[in-house]
Formats: structure tokens, C-alpha cells, sequence
């Protein structure tokens, strides 16, 4: 089973929940509900904050897609400010921020990033169990 849901939203802090809500309903839709989609859909939260925070490109949109293939689920957020690359940090107990990434690296099972002509993208990967989404042959 292959399916690709994509969207774009500004980048603007407000528009963090609205990315959120997007990707609970592509995963409810493929039928993924359970802890794998809190993983997912968490981990878009930090990547899509990341992604409004530090672009500095006017007047651009941040673009999530989700790709499901067979029992392998990625999530890729890309920005037009493809020169600031993302990277873990190991923020002070007292800094409030910079424990995004580190969240992500925890929730999937990889992460990394590229860079194309025009924009970086930011991706996470997650395994899904055999039988945990219609389509997706349990083979236990």
C-alpha cells in the first residue's frame, strides 16, 4: 500500500496546530490511531515549529507530506531557507527551547535532513507494525 497525503501551511506559529490536526487526520484516515500516530504526530509538531521559527524567508510556507509504504511511515517538513540546516543541541536545564529535535530523534526510529535546489526538508521515519494498518498484511 502506497499513499501520500501533502499540504502547506504559512509560516507562522499559529499555523502549528493547524499542520497538527492535518496530520492526525491523514494518519486516522490510513487507520493508524494508535501510539505510532502520537509518535508521528508529535514529531511533526517539533519539526513544523522548527520549520516556522527558523525560516527567514518572506513570505513562505512550510510543506508537510506523509508517505505511507507498506509498514514504513515518513514524514518530511520542508522550507525555502535551505541553508540553515537543523541540528541538535543540549540546551541548558533553564533555556525553554532546543529539545525539539532531540524529541524527534527519540520518537523515530531515524531522522536526518537534505537539501535540494530550492528548499530543505527535515524527515523522520517510523516502522509501523505488520497488520497495524488495512492494507498492511500481518504476516505473524
Amino acid at each position: 500500500m502506497l499513499a501520500t497525503e501533502t499540504f502547506r501551511i504559512p509560516t507562522r506559529s499559529q499555523h502549528v496546530p493547524t499542520a497538527r490536526h492535518y496530520v492526525r487526520k491523514a494518519l486516522a484516515d490510513w487507520g493508524i490511531t494508535d501510539d505510532m500516530a502520537d509518535r508521528a504526530i508529535l514529531s511533526a509538531n517539533e519539526l513544523v515549529t522548527n520549520a516556522v521559527t527558523h525560516c527567514l524567508v518572506s513570505h513562505a510556507r512550510v510543506r508537510v507530506t506523509l508517505v505511507l509504504y507498506g509498514t514504513e511511515l515518513v514524514l518530511e517538513v520542508s522550507d525555502p531557507d535551505r541553508d540553515r540546516l537543523p541540528r541538535l543541541r543540549d540546551p541548558g536545564p533553564d533555556e525553554e527551547g532546543g529539545r525539539g529535535l532531540a524529541l524527534v530523534e527519540a520518537l523515530a526510529d531515524t531522522w536526518g535532513h537534505r537539501q535540494g535546489p530550492y528548499t530543505k526538508t527535515v524527515w523522520a521515519r517510523f516502522t509501523l507494525t505488520p497488520g497495524a494498518v488495512a492494507g498492511v498484511p500481518d504476516r505473524s
